[in-house]
């Protein structure tokens, strides 16, 4: 589920603050980002264009920052301002081009992932700032194990639904009805069995490939051996 987020660029344009003010009441603590990217650049949620809100008629009523900081330690905001994130610590997510280096992929291998639904950013800006929770990083390499074993994009989309739909499932098995829950995990039981068969059949292959090169190495090695010794005797 997508949550809507703001650059700085966009929270102070659907605000209208200044920058110089939204600086400031950062300056103050009255406001501040929700999270922040791994280059440490930070973004904002639909509880900050309240609090600016509420700041904008505190000021237009007169009160100075200082007397709002005491308001806020006092009183606080109303609670629909308070963050959803439970006052916790800033929690770290990844844009597409951090995503994309960490997986050791394109940018655009991401983004062409994303318009297949295989993955689906966890925050969205109206200008189109997508940011992935750091778990996608290892979602991502499953999905390249995925085309190791040789499934096209096509398949792989069909085994991410099913994890979405087991998601929905482990979390409220009323999601549907009996008999629709027993042919959806009967499926996926079975594109498990598939799966494992096919990482065996892998594991067999990559074992003979080991036995195979590990000798013809050691051969390798004799023949070089050998050859330069008729070498230093022939010079």
């Amino acid at each position: 589920m997508e949550n809507n987020i703001y650059s700085l660029e966009e929270i102070l344009e659907v605000s209208g603050a200044a920058a110089e003010n939204f600086s400031l009441w950062e300056q103050n603590g009255l406001v501040q980002p929700v999270g922040q990217t791994p280059d440490r650049t930070p973004f904002y949620g639909e509880e900050t264009l309240e609090k600016i809100k509420h700041i904008s008629r505190f000021l237009e009523m007169g009160y100075t920052l200082d007397e709002i900081k005491k308001i806020l330690r006092k009183v606080g905001l109303p609670e629909t301002v308070r963050s959803k994130a439970g006052g916790g610590g800033k929690e770290q997510f990844l844009t597409v081009g951090s995503l994309a280096e960490q997986v050791g992929v394109s940018p655009r291998t991401i983004k062409h992932w994303e318009d297949k639904g295989i993955i689906d950013a966890d925050m969205r800006s109206q200008g189109g700032f997508r940011l992935f929770r750091t778990t996608y990083v290892f979602l991502c390499r499953l999905i390249q194990d995925l085309q190791l074993f040789g499934y096209t994009l096509d398949e792989i989309k069909e085994i991410s639904d099913y994890f979405r739909d087991f998601v929905k499932i482990r979390d409220d098995l009323n999601t549907y009805p009996p008999a629709e829950t027993e042919r959806r995990v009967t499926m996926m039981l079975d594109e498990i069995s598939r799966l494992l068969e096919k990482t065996g059949q892998l594991k067999a292959g990559i074992a003979r490939w080991e036995d195979l090169l590990k000798k013809h190495r050691r051969q390798i090695i004799s023949l070089r051996e050998k050859n330069s010794k008729k070498r230093e005797e022939s010079e």
